[in-house]
């Protein structure tokens, strides 16, 4: 692909900034990121060459959009503007999947129409607050999830046929209850209006459940070579028991398993174990066990149960590891580590705290998975030699 130069400069970067990188050639944004990496971890060992996108542009499969009026009073739809609760009106992301776009543009123009009011944070008046829309990349499948104040949703049926008359791609829409005084996108209750509540979507062969609060990487393309060169490093022969930390709806134990005896699988989120025991039965995988629990807590768990663990995949949120965890990896004498991690600077605190404990540095392998962001998502693989009496 030829590469696009500063063409790119997206109106709305300065206001929105979500796209550190937005307008730099990509080829720059990879050496930035190259850098940003290689500055926290080469004294750890080699860093490789980050793999970045062909095509580095409407990749993200999940889109959410912030609704408000502007000062004239027109419905406007779009994100926060950065530090701020001012809604940024947008009509096109650069980085956004382009047909969850169009249905967010497509329900906007239907608001008036339908009578339907924004939410207004200030004054808690209104209905519609937010619109999340999810597309499976590979299925074609689509998920809308209207985010609202108030279960009462005038003429819902006929809103519903409306949206889908224009966009019959649409599987199943969702109404989300969010009547608190929060940050939180999504509020706790859910009523499905068309379909079955969740889409499917497959990556690396397997397919997988979503819904509205799962866990599912936004880039799917790189989410392919994130997950192939998590198994690629860990080497497996068949043999090995595994523990899947994080596990989320169960996307890396779930593609591990086919390489392993067993996978143990552990997740604080309830409905995201629902899905991930969901997703093994449709695949047809009898060799994985989830937990719902906190992965530190569990772990801990399977370390009293004298456990024979073979190797560990952790793929934790932005802070990184707890503390507990990782020594509680060392005490089991888990002799290999697979660390998919979404913050180098975390990444790197907690490899300094395991390489204390005696485990080496074997391979570190950046992946971009956000084009025009500064974020990256790394895998490091680490071993131990453990000394056998």
């Amino acid at each position: 692909m030829e590469e696009k130069k500063t063409q790119t400069v997206c109106p709305y970067a300065k206001k929105c900034g979500g796209c550190q990188y937005q307008g730099v050639p990509y080829s720059a944004q990879l050496k930035k990121k190259q850098n940003q990496v290689q500055g926290l971890l080469k004294k750890f060992g080699n860093v490789k060459p980050v793999i970045g996108m062909k095509d580095p542009y409407f990749y993200r499969n999940k889109v959410h959009a912030v609704f408000d009026r502007d000062r004239k009073g027109n419905i406007i739809s779009g994100i926060y503007e950065a530090g701020t609760h001012r809604v940024v009106s947008i009509e096109q992301c650069l980085i956004e999947d382009k047909k969850s776009q169009e249905i967010i543009r497509t329900i906007r123009g239907m608001l008036k129409s339908f009578k339907i009011k924004t939410y207004d944070e200030d004054t808690g008046y209104g209905l519609l607050r937010h619109v999340l829309v999810r597309r499976g990349f590979s299925t074609g499948e689509v998920m809308v999830v209207l985010v609202v104040a108030s279960p009462i949703f005038p003429s819902k049926n006929n809103f519903v046929k409306a949206l889908r008359k224009v966009h019959p791609e649409i599987s199943t829409v969702v109404l989300n209850i969010n009547d608190k005084n929060t940050s939180m996108v999504l509020g706790e209750r859910e009523i499905v209006l068309y379909g079955k509540g969740f889409i499917r979507d497959t990556l690396c062969g397997k397919s997988f459940r979503i819904s509205p609060k799962s866990f599912y990487q936004v880039n799917s393309v790189q989410t392919e070579i994130l997950y192939g060169k998590a198994v690629e490093f860990a080497g497996l022969t068949g043999k090995e028991k595994v523990i899947d930390a994080y596990c989320g709806i169960g996307t890396i134990g779930l593609i591990v398993a086919s390489h392993v005896k067993q996978v143990l699988s552990v997740e604080i989120v309830e409905e995201a174990i629902c899905n991930a025991k969901q997703n093994a039965k449709n695949n047809q995988i009898n060799n994985i066990h989830f937990v719902c629990n906190k992965a530190e807590e569990q772990i801990v768990k399977w370390a009293k149960e004298n456990k024979k663990i073979d190797a560990i995949i952790v793929d934790p949120p932005r802070k990184g590891c707890d503390s507990k965890l990782l020594d509680t990896i060392d005490e089991m004498k888990i002799n290999k580590m697979i660390y998919v991690s979404c913050d180098p600077a975390t990444l790197a605190r907690d490899l300094k705290i395991m390489v204390e404990k005696g485990y080496d540095i074997k391979l570190v392998q950046p992946v971009d998975m956000f084009p025009h962001t500064s974020n990256c998502e790394t895998i490091t693989l680490l071993e131990k030699q453990i000394k056998k009496f």
